[in-house]
């Protein structure tokens, strides 16, 4: 299935795979510096694996570390899902600026959450995933095909994709203040809808990025 992927998408489903594999081969030792971590002024203990305060490449480094082989297959197969069809509308180029976008944005989000707990005397802890690039395919997919018909994996009920994102994101934003789920990163999953969501604006050239379109405008499939 892979091979007929289109091209952005087959890379960055390798580009994780890989990543993946180091740190299986290597260790999550080995890989401290790439994961996200809380703005700090000192290098954190040798009880938090040496790690680095906050450094910049980290806002993409970090999405292509996982936590174990689920979270790895539950983002490639939303990538898969999401990331295709939205390649085939976009082209190549504007998906892989949307994905980075959201990557990165959601990774802002998330250190500024972070920093903010560290600074409130919150011990410090990385953050890894694609899960906040996928979740801007996800409220982008929704905003494109809105009345698309998708199947939740659990439990597996139909629904239209706009509905999805309406759901996930109250889910999101919900688990987020109430503390609900800790150690998933909420708040970098509401950074990659928001950015997207605002990235999607910029390009339509909608409010509050004034009036007239910066490209060609997008489809919206009904």
């Amino acid at each position: 299935m892979p091979f007929n992927l289109p091209k952005m998408t087959k890379i960055l489903l390798i580009a994780n795979v890989i990543g993946f594999l180091l740190q299986a081969v290597a260790g999550n030792e080995a890989l401290v510096s790439l994961m996200l971590w809380p703005w700090a002024d000192t290098v954190y203990a040798a009880d938090m694996g040496g790690a680095p305060a906050f450094l910049p490449w980290q806002l993409v480094s970090y999405s292509f570390l996982h936590g174990g082989f689920m979270h790895l297959a539950f983002n490639m197969l939303a990538l898969v899902m999401f990331g295709s069809p939205l390649e085939y509308t976009w082209g190549e180029r504007r998906f892989l600026t949307f994905y980075l976008v959201c990557v990165v944005g959601a990774g802002l989000c998330q250190l500024a959450v972070g920093s903010y707990a560290v600074a409130n005397g919150a011990d410090p802890y990385p953050t890894i995933g694609a899960s906040g690039g996928v979740f801007g395919l996800l409220l982008a997919y929704g905003m494109l095909f809105p009345n698309q018909r998708v199947m939740l994996l659990f439990p597996p009920i139909p629904m239209k994709a706009r509905t999805l994102v309406i759901l996930y994101g109250l889910f999101e934003l919900g688990a987020g203040f109430s503390g609900l789920q800790p150690g998933v990163a909420h708040f970098a999953h509401l950074g990659g809808m928001l950015f997207g969501w605002l990235l999607i604006r910029y390009w339509r050239g909608q409010p509050p990025f004034g009036k007239g379109g910066r490209g060609p405008r997008m489809r919206i499939v009904r």
